[in-house]
């Protein structure tokens, strides 16, 4: 049944190509950038795959996760704008505000799903089949009646997932036979519930009134900003532990980078404490210009690590060298 509040909207919208744009949000594809270490795994446990040959397929992976992605922000901000309403800047979108018509919304989700899907049909099955559970977790978190992101906890986890499933299309795009590491899998899930935690805690701090936060964001009407910080200190060290499980299995020296990531962590922090932090909004984390580079270094030094040997770290794993040592 359609709501008086929709049939409200349709009645006066007057949306403009660009506010039916605006809510596929292509400024937040960015976030794509999750896949790039997957592809970068697959290559390091595949020397054979490094050719010219992986350019179109991961150039096709990238547009159809964009395309997937922005059928989910479609779906999310139609039905998020009875909510967004209540929100001190969201209720400026194009939905919030009654420009869009509901049949287009619709259509424009219809279309976009479709191509995303054909895209990655013609990349392969294992593909495919990620890029079908990408589609299916923006249902599962908007559309009621389960729509996850009403749940405390569930919110920040259901959205968090798509992290690995960036990470597992990138894999897919340079191969097929098998998937990646779970340990790194579920770091990389609890690396992006991490962020999504902080993105809600900032936003609960910035709304100032749990009343109103509430009927902006059903699941705010149990958290606290004590449980949002407790939580996310719980994501990060999951996080750190795994991701250390994984880079030590592999190479040792990685264990030079664990006090930088850990610095990577507690940095982001300190931003989503600040007042309108960028937190609010990760596509715009690029403007924090000393993190972005901060961030850029650890890539290098992991890089780095890769190629560098430090024989004095073996005796930490080798038990012979611990029974020469003593």
């Amino acid at each position: 049944m359609v709501s008086t509040t929709e049939r409200r909207d349709n009645l006066v919208a007057t949306g403009s190509i660009h506010d039916y744009i605006a809510i596929a949000r292509p400024d937040h594809w960015i976030k794509n950038v999750f896949m790039l270490p997957g592809i970068a795994l697959a290559l390091i446990l595949d020397p054979s795959a490094v050719n010219i040959d992986i350019v179109p397929p991961v150039l096709l992976a990238l547009v159809s996760a964009c395309l997937l992605a922005s059928a989910n922000y479609t779906i999310n901000e139609w039905l998020d704008a009875e909510f967004d309403r209540h929100h001190p800047t969201k209720k400026e979108r194009p939905s919030a505000s009654g420009r869009m018509r509901r049949e287009l919304v619709y259509l424009q989700y219809a279309l976009l799903a479709t191509a995303g899907l054909a895209l990655a049909w013609t990349i392969n099955g294992l593909f495919l089949t990620f890029a079908a559970m990408l589609l299916a977790m923006g249902l599962l978190y908007n559309v009621p009646p389960v729509r996850t992101k009403d749940k405390q906890y569930l919110d920040v986890l259901s959205e968090s997932i798509n992290n690995p499933l960036r990470f597992i299309l990138g894999w897919a795009a340079i191969t097929s036979i098998a998937l990646p590491p779970s340990s790194i899998l579920i770091s990389y899930w609890m690396g992006g519930a991490y962020l999504m935690a902080m993105k809600r805690y900032a936003e609960y701090r910035m709304i100032g009134d749990p009343q109103r936060a509430g009927l902006y964001r059903r699941s705010f009407r149990y958290y606290t900003e004590t449980s949002l910080l407790v939580s996310s200190f719980f994501y990060a060290i999951t996080s750190s532990f795994l991701l250390g499980i994984f880079l030590i299995k592999y190479r040792i020296e990685f264990l030079v980078s664990f006090p930088f990531i850990a610095l990577l962590f507690a940095w982001y922090l300190s931003i989503a404490m600040r007042p309108a932090s960028r937190a609010l909004h990760p596509e715009k984390l690029f403007h924090e210009k000393r993190f972005v580079c901060y961030t850029v270094f650890l890539c290098a030094l992991v890089l780095a690590l890769y190629f560098i040997d430090i024989p004095g770290l073996h005796v930490l794993v080798d038990s012979h060298a611990i029974r020469s040592a003593r």
